[in-house]
């Protein structure tokens, strides 16, 4: 497999570093703090990555997407991570959710929701599939939703939904057929914000990537058109996972972007700072933290160019996102607290990034399936 970049992918990387390093990279440590204004400058920048076409990267341009496929999507969510984890995380589950009605939809829906994700209409868009007692394991979810005539009546709550309070539309997963087998009984709708019967709770209160904020969607009575089912009838789950697998091919560029934010910042640091008359650079011992996270984060990288190429080419790319998002979001957790433990003292502190950078990267390991999940998928497939 050849893993150089075509000219194409250089000149989308380009253009997404150069952005987050104008606008948002500024703008990262006040949108952590919960400034308002910062909150204002993160939805204006949400609209500019819209106009760059990074909302619907792996979306047809006839639906008003880029289509420049996953490999793109990797690099783009790489660099803007590497400015602004919650900007990050908001353009890698929009696209998400893009991805997933232009694959499952028809073409009413995909007529109706893509162009409005794409061009920023819709700020975000959400994927409402975890419940409190339904996170590693979907199939356990308790969301019902009822035919009533032409319609179905949706009852029910999913936690921890990245944009919640500003998607513009949500892809929700609810029980159809209860006396299924589990998994089986299992549908996906579309569901437009404004539905009555929505209901969305309070922000809640993270250890990081504070900006991209994460909400309760509650559903009471929430009256849908028959038109809202997306794909078969009872056919969801599988829907759902594998779109979790495309989504952890975004959440493991997150990660990398992280982990290489944080040793660049320690590389440069220790190369200014002095300790016994010359710069902390000139020790062996640091020298060699360096020469390990820089190379787990290049071994990360080829991972995710992997799994991308793998998907782009139409081939079974679940193990190896797997494996990538695993690999990833482990080695960014090692690599943000060698960064920390560079700067000595200064890594502690607010003044510096790598304290809001180590709160940021340690969610990656947990959401679109924890490490542990990872595992599990991973060692299935070496054993069937």
């Amino acid at each position: 497999m050849n893993f150089a970049l075509t000219e194409e992918h250089i000149l989308i990387q380009d253009t997404a570093r150069e952005f987050a390093s104008k606008e948002l990279a500024a703008n990262a440590e006040a949108l952590d703090a919960g400034v308002v204004a910062a909150e204002s400058v993160f939805f204006n920048n949400l609209k500019s990555l819209a106009e760059l076409g990074f909302m619907g990267l792996n979306v047809d341009p006839e639906y008003g997407g880029s289509g420049v496929g996953t490999t793109a999507f990797s690099l783009v969510i790489t660099e803007l991570a590497k400015a602004c984890a919650s900007t990050a995380v908001t353009v890698s589950v929009t696209n998400m959710v893009a991805e997933v009605i232009q694959s499952v939809a028809n073409e009413q829906q995909k007529q109706r929701y893509l162009p409005l994700i794409c061009s920023g209409s819709y700020p975000a868009a959400g994927f409402c599939l975890t419940e409190s007692n339904a996170g590693s394991d979907p199939s356990a979810m308790k969301t019902r939703a009822v035919k009533d005539g032409d319609d179905w009546v949706l009852n029910g709550g999913k936690v921890y939904i990245t944009s919640a309070e500003f998607a513009g539309v949500f892809v929700v997963w609810a029980v159809t057929d209860p006396d299924a087998p589990r998994g089986k009984g299992i549908s996906c709708f579309l569901v437009e914000r404004e539905t009555a019967g929505i209901t969305i709770g309070s922000a809640e209160h993270k250890m990081g990537q504070k900006g991209s904020k994460t909400n309760t969607v509650f559903f009471d009575d929430c009256r849908i058109p028959d038109s809202a089912l997306m794909g078969e009838l009872n056919r969801g789950y599988q829907v759902a996972l594998g779109e979790l697998a495309g989504g952890r091919i975004g959440i493991g560029s997150l990660a990398l972007g992280i982990g290489k934010a944080a040793l660049e910042y320690a590389r440069d640091y220790i190369k200014e700072r002095e300790q016994f008359g010359q710069p902390l650079a000139n020790f062996q011992g640091l020298q060699w933290m360096l020469a390990d996270g820089f190379t787990e984060m290049e071994a990360a990288r080829l991972l995710l160019i992997q799994a991308a190429g793998i998907k782009e080419a139409g081939g079974d790319y679940a193990q190896a996102a797997s494996m990538a998002k695993l690999y990833a979001s482990e080695a960014a957790n090692r690599a943000c607290y060698t960064g920390l433990q560079l700067l000595g003292g200064n890594g502690y502190v607010r003044e510096y990034p790598l304290e809001r950078m180590a709160r940021d990267v340690r969610i990656t390991s947990i959401y679109e399936g924890t490490s542990e999940v990872q595992r599990m998928i991973i060692a299935r497939n070496l054993l069937k």
